[in-house]
């Protein structure tokens, strides 16, 4: 279980990126975060997985508060916490296979990683996570050669490395089109299903939200606006839309259409 309990985040700026906000997390769930850019999407999930700290808050992992730790036991914690990332984060001129076993880099020694000398063992696994993610075909490609979905699957396969108990997936699909977007969320959902893996991914468009989801928040201006399973966000309201979109936004198709908002900031 995942407790996220009285969460700010407040940048030197003075930006408050997130307003004291509550939610839970069950092990299982795919829980989606919704909400326009800079709703504070990106800056949830990095503060639960530690890449920025939290300014106030607990983030409770069975018990453990993540915004507490440090040193060697935040390194312990995150190897369980598997990141993917909009802009894939490759190194473009090394191989997939390399990409790949990156995400060992936290059950590996410092000497052995310097020089990419990896155990018999993590090779076979990368090659089974990329076998899961369908592109074993492309292991020994330079990571630059392959398109965006596959350049994302790569992204994904480095985090399935980590043996991971939760994935945060943050936009992984906003520079696909429609098709590969699926394939990606497909084989997240496979995760999810076949290894009960918690999935916690932020998303912009509604339909992928009501196919993938199995719980969803909706924040807006750092706070939470919404909150309800896959059914409630089928049978959303206009003005649960307008809440956490903007009074300006609009939905695409009406109540049973694709509940993509038109609001530029959407795009």
């Amino acid at each position: 279980m995942l407790e996220v309990r009285h969460l700010t985040k407040i940048y030197n700026d003075g930006t408050v990126a997130l307003n004291d906000i509550s939610f839970n997390v069950p092990d299982g769930e795919f829980l989606i975060i919704i909400g326009l850019s800079g709703s504070g999407k990106s800056t949830l999930l990095r503060c639960i997985n530690r890449l920025i700290d939290p300014t106030e808050g607990e983030i409770l992992w069975d018990g453990v508060d993540l915004a507490q730790l440090k040193g060697e036991k935040l390194r312990n914690a995150r190897r369980k916490i598997g990141m993917v990332f909009q802009h894939f984060n490759l190194v473009n001129r090394s191989s997939v296979i390399v990409n790949v076993l990156a995400g060992r880099l936290g059950y590996t020694p410092t000497w052995r990683s310097l020089f990419g000398n990896f155990s018999h063992e993590d090779n076979e696994l990368a090659i089974e996570s990329l076998r899961r993610l369908g592109i074993e075909d492309q292991t020994y490609k330079r990571a630059d050669e392959l398109s965006g979905g596959q350049q994302q699957r790569v992204g994904v396969a480095r985090a399935l490395m980590q043996e991971p108990r939760m994935i945060l997936a943050d936009e992984p699909v906003a520079s696909l089109d429609p098709v590969l977007a699926h394939s990606i969320l497909e084989r997240l959902e496979r995760l999810n299903q076949e290894d009960k893996i918690t999935i916690i991914c932020s998303l912009h468009y509604l339909d992928l939200v009501q196919r993938y989801s199995s719980s969803v928040i909706g924040l807006r201006d750092g706070k939470i606006v919404y909150s309800g399973t896959r059914e409630q966000i089928r049978a959303m309201t206009d003005a649960q839309f307008k809440e956490i979109y903007g009074e300006e936004a609009e939905r695409v198709g009406g109540l049973e259409g694709n509940l993509q908002a038109t609001n530029g900031d959407m795009q």
